[in-house]
């Protein structure tokens, strides 16, 4: 049966994600990435971790409800949301990154597109880059990586996060995701980075309508065939917000039923790492859903 034919595939055991000071062994496990918003205008909690002793507070609850790696990020991706400077986002994430190493052995990633902000993450304590752009938008990331151990999460996006719901237009929407994915992965080795240290994002929320989200999520047994480990990251996102509520969605923080659902579903299509807000509750999700693939 082929992957794409089987809605419970599991990558080979022998398969890992190698973050330098941690090598994650991910043919069954599945990882919880805790989210860190160090933004006040994110669309889940923008504002809750205004300070860097609230950010490291929420960071060591993740980490003691179960979370696996706590993904700090200083610049909004939510839709439409302006960027902000490399100078604002070091000022943001770099406390919080020393602040939560000096309490926590947890992997910490960066979530970010600029290669300065990735370097100076990196050298405070962080273990991967979470690179929303696919590794498409600052060329200098490639030799920031080259030089470093870290792991890497390639995302899929088309555009930026202020126009990126622009560019939704798709004659084959996993089709075309798998063939960004493939052109990374080459320029990734072309860098000289291995690709035991690459994880795949198909980019849910991002260049994707609702109802591309749920196809996405339906078709990820396809994206298997890369050999490397999927990340999604349904938390809160807006197309749960849209079933449960249609046009008065509820808010984000009242999404987390929702949240543990797609979860769940996504275990069990093949993802190996979930990005979500609330560890708490929705880590039960994803074990239970870890538990019921065959193997």
């Amino acid at each position: 049966m082929s992957h794409a034919a089987n809605p419970f595939f599991l990558l080979p055991p022998e398969t890992v994600w190698d973050c330098g000071r941690v090598r994650f062994a991910l043919g069954r496990r599945v990882l919880v990435m805790g989210i860190v918003n160090v933004t006040p205008d994110s669309f889940s909690d923008g504002g809750r971790c205004a300070t860097p002793e609230a950010a490291v507070a929420h960071g060591l609850q993740l980490a003691a409800e179960g979370g696996d790696i706590l993904d700090v990020g200083g610049e909004s991706t939510r839709p439409g949301a302006a960027p902000v400077s490399a100078a604002e986002e070091l000022a943001r994430v770099l406390p919080v990154i020393r602040g939560l190493r000096a309490h926590c052995d947890l992997p910490i990633s960066v979530d970010t597109w600029k290669a300065e902000v990735a370097r100076a993450a990196l050298e405070a304590g962080a273990d991967i880059v979470n690179d929303i752009s696919g590794l498409q938008r600052d060329p200098v990331m490639l030799e920031v990586l080259r030089s470093s151990r870290a792991g890497l999460v390639l995302m899929h996006m088309r555009g930026t996060p202020e126009t990126m719901q622009q560019h939704t237009n798709y004659a084959d929407l996993a089709g075309e995701i798998r063939a960004f994915f493939a052109t990374a992965l080459r320029q990734a080795a072309a860098a000289g980075i291995a690709p035991e240290r690459i994880a795949l994002d198909p980019g849910l929320g991002f260049s994707k309508t609702a109802a591309q989200n749920l196809e996405l999520i339906r078709r990820l047994p396809e994206f298997l065939e890369l050999g490397r480990p999927l990340l999604l990251g349904p938390s809160r996102k807006s197309f749960i917000g849209k079933i449960l509520g249609g046009e008065m969605p509820p808010p984000a923080a009242a999404r987390d039923w929702g949240t543990a659902a797609a979860a769940a579903v996504c275990v069990l299509a093949g993802a190996t790492i979930l990005r979500i807000h609330q560890v708490s509750g929705l880590r039960d999700a994803v074990r239970v859903a870890a538990a019921l693939r065959p193997g």
